[in-house]
């Protein structure tokens, strides 16, 4: 931590007017001291996850005292178990529970009585870039020499379906661990590494707050790689325009589950599981935590009249035939 003030000085000046004013010496010492505040109240709850079956490991965070435990699906893809170890080298064992494919997030449960060390979660729906972070995690695996290292860096984009990306170097091992605000609470969790190593993805906290019942019951959906790729993804058997910020059905199928619920063409979609919806992204966004087979209320304008049809979700490969009639 001795360095940081100087790394600091050598980067704040590309943060954009979002991130938090740094106009002098004073303010470095205060991000340092929240930085380092972070470190001290985060590592023990900053733990790796070996796979007993292939071997592989990745890294989590435990977020309860009971020990729940978030982390990404690739990590714990194809177990039923992990081996968790702790900082300071102890090794436990954790159930893996369920896991939204689709967001590269799944949820683990310690075996064994706690409480265990916690971080608490936060909410990276009000993250905006330049905004400050710090990334811990375990890369290449537990290392018994060191405690989790600690990256500082910068969320630089807000993408699709939740994720972000920041520039924190997290390498492989990394996986599935934490990222967190300045206040300590966990905001994302490390997917995907780019291949420079200075821009990575990073599935946002508020993506694992709405699949949270499914995951912690054991549901596992989605597909990894995206949801473009899904063809089980669920879909609501329409086809959508967004012109002049008015989203609309300009296709349905009579054979759909749209069209089955009394959704026409010409609806104006308003809401879908009671969540306002602007534009395709925002509603995919929605549908990427429920499942085929799912209901979901969908609120329309129908002229001067407002509706809401139950429609029973589909798997896109279902329905995907109809789109093309």
């Amino acid at each position: 931590m001795k360095t940081l003030i100087a790394i600091l000085c050598l980067t704040v000046s590309g943060v954009l007017n979002a991130a938090p004013r740094i106009e002098g010496l004073s303010d470095l010492r205060a991000l340092e001291r929240k930085v380092k505040a972070v470190v001290k109240d985060q590592t023990d709850a900053t733990i790796s996850l070996v796979s007993p079956k292939s071997g592989s490991s990745g890294s989590g965070v435990i977020v309860s005292a009971d020990g729940l435990i978030l982390t990404a699906a690739h990590v714990t893809a194809g177990s039923k178990e992990m081996t968790v170890i702790f900082p300071d080298g102890r090794q436990e064992r954790a159930r893996v529970l369920g896991a939204n494919d689709t967001r590269d997030a799944s949820m683990a449960q310690l075996i064994g009585a706690g409480p265990w060390p916690f971080a608490e979660i936060g909410n990276s729906d009000e993250l905006v870039v330049g905004d400050f972070v710090v990334a811990m995690g375990h890369p290449k695996g537990f290392d018994p020499t060191r405690r989790p290292p600690v990256r500082f860096g910068r969320i630089m984009t807000r993408g699709e379906y939740g994720f972000i990306t920041t520039d924190c170097t997290v390498v492989g091992g990394d996986s599935g661990g934490p990222l967190f605000d300045l206040e300590g609470r966990v905001v994302g969790i490390h997917s995907h590494i780019a291949k420079d190593r200075k821009i990575n993805n990073h599935a946002g906290i508020s993506g694992y707050v709405r699949s949270w019942d499914k995951m912690r019951k054991g549901d596992v959906w989605g597909r990894l790689g995206g949801i473009d790729r899904d063809e089980k993804r669920p879909v609501l058997g329409l086809v959508l325009s967004n012109e002049n910020s008015v989203m609309s059905a300009v296709k349905v199928p009579e054979k759909s589950p749209a069209y089955a619920a009394g959704l026409r063409v010409g609806d104006e979609i308003l809401k879908v599981a009671d969540e306002i919806v602007d534009d395709p992204t925002e509603m995919r966004d929605v549908l990427i935590d429920l499942e085929p087979g799912d209901e979901v209320g969908v609120a329309v304008k129908r002229g001067e009249e407002r509706k809401t049809f139950i429609v029973k979700l589909a798997a896109l490969g279902d329905v995907y035939e109809l789109y093309l009639r």
